[in-house]
């Protein structure tokens, strides 16, 4: 009797032990493919290769996951093919598992109910690790947090030390005179008028001292610092008083010839030194060029310094805070979770600082901020990025990080409101100097 109740129990026993062994055996040499759609290319694509293998060779093999890259485009690129692919368009890719998306593209899968709630993969004691107002730029629709932050970027001001050393010495100007842009406006009629000393027998021909990358973000972060909001759900207000003085504070130095007046990166005029300084997103800083070729072929080298983005007379620190996160689209719970664990390994405190040291983004988490930041500091060779983190360090700490309302037209508003403005700077400019 006994024999035959041991021979019953194994047979039943043996089956299920071959399935617990058949399981992790497939585990370990089939893991779930997980794909991913990401806009980090250029001098960022090697730096995300790299941390794909690490998570694929060490949690990924242990947990069953494999990441894969099946899409890797500019941001206006990946929102084009975002939105064929929610709206169902003939010949859209299928959606991948993970991908990096802007609230504003995020916002339209999340109508379409095709993203996760990621608060159902993630705890209240893990999501109060991240920093609140990064976390709350994802929440969309009902409140739930569907845009994850894995990397995020504010505006910063940058100064070729350079060019602005032989200014400063000649006009008793300092770097504290440019924290304000009162300050800005200053330095740059000095400068116009000091560069254009320097070739006496060619009248006007003074450079321009400083230029914003974003016109739109210039005038929505200068008008929130006065308190007033830019951009409301009717759109923008053009006549208010404060976005008529902070209009001004660009339009009347850009006509006389001291801000520039481009249609491009900060970047492109430092590198020939058409400018001195810029405001522009601190991801920027790895395009800064470490030499200026000036139009006679002439070459010196460029020594940038980073302050906090300046702010007008009068009002409050106020930022812009941008950057996306990354988004996990509906399928199977299984394959949602197995995502949801690459996305915690990624924003991991020592992993987001291998991420952000390297490229001008700002860690996810207050431990980042607060404690791993201070020693990944000794490590960094890159000296702009060692000069940037400091400073967004210290603006998260003294400064209101303001974000751009998701509103209809969003963009089309953006390009419309720099077009007219750049035309109408120049129509300004030529007349002013024709008549001088």
């Amino acid at each position: 009797m006994k024999r035959k109740t041991f021979l019953m129990i194994l047979s039943l026993t043996i089956p299920i032990l071959i399935l617990i062994i058949v399981s992790l055996f497939l585990k370990k040499e089939s893991p779930v493919t997980i794909n991913l759609w990401h806009n980090y290319g250029g001098q960022m694509k090697n730096l995300m290769d790299e941390m794909i293998d690490e998570f694929n060779t060490t949690v990924g093999s242990k947990e069953g996951i494999f990441i894969n890259v099946t899409s890797i485009s500019g941001s206006e690129t990946l929102h084009e093919k975002l939105t064929m692919a929610a709206n169902g368009d003939p010949g859209a890719p299928a959606l991948p598992d993970i991908t990096t998306a802007y609230p504003k593209t995020a916002q339209l899968l999340a109508e379409k109910d095709l993203l996760v709630n990621l608060d159902t993969l993630f705890d209240q004691k893990e999501l109060e690790s991240y920093i609140p107002r990064f976390l709350e730029e994802g929440r969309l629709k009902d409140g739930g947090l569907y845009v994850f932050p894995t990397a995020k970027s504010t505006e910063v001001f940058f100064i070729n030390m350079t060019i602005f050393n032989r200014f400063a010495k000649d006009n008793n100007i300092t770097l504290e005179d440019l924290y304000t842009f009162e300050g800005i406006r200053k330095a740059s009629k000095l400068y116009y008028e000091w560069t254009d000393h320097q070739t006496p027998d060619i009248p006007n021909d003074g450079k321009a001292f400083y230029y914003s990358d974003s016109l739109f973000n210039y005038t929505m972060i200068g008008c929130k610092q006065l308190g007033f909001d830019f951009i409301s759900n009717h759109g923008i207000d053009l006549d208010h008083p404060t976005v008529q003085k902070v209009m001004e504070s660009y339009f009347l130095p850009a006509t006389k010839g001291h801000y520039a007046i481009f249609d491009g990166f900060a970047s492109d005029l430092a590198k020939t030194g058409d400018i001195v300084c810029s405001t522009g997103s601190t991801a920027g800083v790895v395009f800064l060029s470490p030499s200026v070729t000036y139009e006679d072929n002439t070459i010196e080298p460029a020594h940038f310094t980073i302050l906090p983005y300046p702010v007008f007379e009068g009002g409050k620190k106020i930022a812009l805070q941008r950057g996306a996160g990354m988004c996990i689209t509906k399928s199977e719970k299984n394959r949602e979770a197995l995502a949801g664990i690459f996305l915690k390994w990624f924003t991991s405190p020592e992993n987001n600082l291998k991420f952000v040291t390297s490229s001008g983004y700002l860690p996810v988490t207050e431990e980042a901020f607060e404690i791993i930041m201070l020693e990944e500091l000794k490590q960094i060779q890159d000296p702009n990025i060692k000069n940037l983190l400091p400073v967004t360090r210290d603006m998260q700490k003294q400064y209101e990080f303001h974000i751009t309302p998701l509103i209809p037209g969003i963009d089309e508003m953006e390009a419309d409101f720099k077009k007219n403005f750049n035309k109408s700077a120049l129509d300004a400019r030529e007349s002013y100097f024709q008549a001088k």
